[in-house]
């Protein structure tokens, strides 16, 4: 149906006034007629729309979908005629709130939540931490140099170890304990064991991911704490490691944590590096407003943190039950490996690929 044929014989879907009455104009009874003659069709559109938003469109036959198709086709085509002839904007407002949403269920892409979950974690995160392998390389550097500063200090005098580790993480471990309080951790803990891993694993994920979250929200402070968080943790882990050392402990410690400190400590640069971008476009905006680039880099470094809380989410489970369980050195050596490789060849692989599309 041309332009000129919808113009004489169709009807708005809102409340229109009687064509019949004393005080009706001519562009009333154009709108009523407009309305008239597509009605129907509207309301088809409706139902079958209705049926897509409460069960998805799985719940529509090959025909169902093809009508739902012609009727999208036909309402965009009701709207552009509407507008032309300039009919009432009732009339154009409901038309257009129809095609809104008759185009997400024809056009928008239909997911499940474990599509969504594969394209997230095979696609989206690690291409956006190749994309920011820059910020993520920075974050690195700034733990790095906080392990070495603490490390140096405390194994030059052990009476700095407080200063880098606090009462609550030291938990014991501190330049007073003896050689067996500092080993028995490391290898005992089996007693009630079936009682507190579950319960040790959550509250390591929940401190885990504050420190995560943390990094990551203090990116909008220009990125001065995030340098400043990044640096204590890693000098909090370099006095610790100073620490066994000097007991003459150091590899024993290094393969304790290892196999989930190198999940752990990723993930926490991942949300460094999220901190990182977002600092970078607070403090240059370029040809854009500040909060317009907040908005841009909060989405992609919220990719960073959503995949970085996965990987603290693993860290615990690791540090909760494995680490616990397995008292082999040697094993838990090839599990630290094993993560190290997995975790590069994951990004690497998967990341280049999302790169080179």
């Amino acid at each position: 149906m041309d332009a000129a044929q919808d113009a004489t014989t169709t009807t708005p879907a809102p409340p229109a006034p009687d064509p019949s009455g004393p005080t009706a104009t001519a562009a009333e009874t154009r709108s009523v007629a407009f309305r008239r003659a597509r009605a129907a069709s509207w309301r088809e559109l409706e139902t079958l729309l209705a049926r897509v938003e409460r069960h998805g469109a799985r719940s529509l036959d090959a025909d169902e979908l093809a009508r739902l198709a012609v009727l999208h086709r036909a309402t965009i085509s009701s709207l552009s005629v509407a507008r032309g002839i300039s009919l009432d904007r009732n009339l154009l407002e409901y038309l257009e709130a129809l095609a809104v949403r008759s185009h997400l269920s024809v056009h928008a892409p239909r997911r499940d939540l474990l599509s969504l979950l594969a394209r997230f974690f095979l696609r989206d995160f690690p291409g956006e931490v190749v994309a920011r392998r820059r910020h993520v390389l920075a974050s690195t550097a700034c733990l790095l140099l906080g392990m070495l500063v603490g490390y140096a200090f405390t194994r030059s005098d052990l009476d700095t170890y407080d200063a880098f580790v606090s009462p609550d993480m030291a938990d014991g471990r501190d330049p007073d304990a003896t050689y067996d309080e500092l080993r028995e951790p490391l290898y005992g803990g089996q007693e009630s064991l079936a009682d507190t891993l579950v319960h040790f694993s959550a509250f390591l994920f929940t401190h885990n991911a504050r420190v995560g979250m943390l990094a990551f929200a203090l990116g909008i402070l220009a990125g001065l704490p995030v340098i400043v968080l990044l640096f204590y943790n890693g000098a909090s882990l370099g006095a610790m490691v100073a620490l066994y050392d000097v007991r003459g402990l150091g590899p024993d410690f290094w393969a304790w944590v290892l196999p989930h400190g190198v999940t752990e400590l990723f993930a926490i640069v991942l949300c460094g590096a999220g901190g990182l971008l977002i600092a970078q476009d607070v403090l240059f905006p370029g040809r854009h407003t500040r909060l317009a680039n907040l908005r841009v880099a909060g989405r992609r470094a919220g990719v960073l943190l959503g995949g970085a809380l996965a990987m603290l989410f693993v860290a615990g489970l690791v540090e909760g039950i494995f680490r616990q369980v397995v008292t082999s050195m040697p094993v838990r050596f090839v599990v630290a490996d094993g993560f190290v490789l997995g975790w590069i060849l994951y990004f690497v692989a998967l990341g280049r690929r999302r790169e080179a599309t």
